[in-house]
């Protein structure tokens, strides 16, 4: 049986600076991402394309959707496969390119997810799950750019 789902959120401009978008450099990229019982969420565009550098990004938070969705199936994947998981950290790295026409898009992404495994943990099981969480993830199959991952894995100290 297939289940839906549907998500919102609130996301408000507040970069005017008096003048709206008059000219290009007279307004400002911060905004604030908001949903019912959530922490608010600080945005703006990247620094490079005149945004505020302490803000998260559209760019970063694609890559974090990607991780947080591969890191939480990769869980349950590891618990079907026997694994147990003690830790887990990822570093993802995304590369954008930038058209001479203004447009863009993020052309690859990869995962490097820092695995600790508990003592015993069956390694190429937990290398397997990780193909598994990537065919389970929904951010993963909602987008085109080539997703790679690049586990790395440590036994429990």
């Amino acid at each position: 049986m297939v289940s839906h789902h549907e998500y919102s959120v609130d996301i408000v401009w507040t970069g005017n600076r008096g003048t709206g978008t008059s000219g290009y450099r007279s307004y400002g990229r911060d905004l604030r991402v908001s949903a019912v019982d959530k922490h608010e969420i600080a945005g703006s565009a990247d620094r490079t394309f005149h945004g505020d550098a302490d803000r998260w990004n559209p760019e970063e938070l694609f890559l974090t959707a990607l991780a947080q969705c591969h890191m939480l199936s990769y869980f349950h994947a590891a618990v079907s496969a026997g694994v147990v998981v003690t830790g887990y950290r990822d570093t993802p790295v995304g590369t954008l390119i930038v058209n001479p026409d203004g447009s863009g898009s993020v052309r690859e992404v990869t995962l490097r997810p820092h695995v600790t495994l508990a003592r015993g943990s069956d390694r190429g099981a937990a290398r397997k799950a990780h193909d598994e969480a990537h065919r389970l993830c929904f951010i993963a199959n909602s987008v085109s750019v080539p997703v790679t991952i690049e586990p790395e894995f440590a036994d429990e100290q």
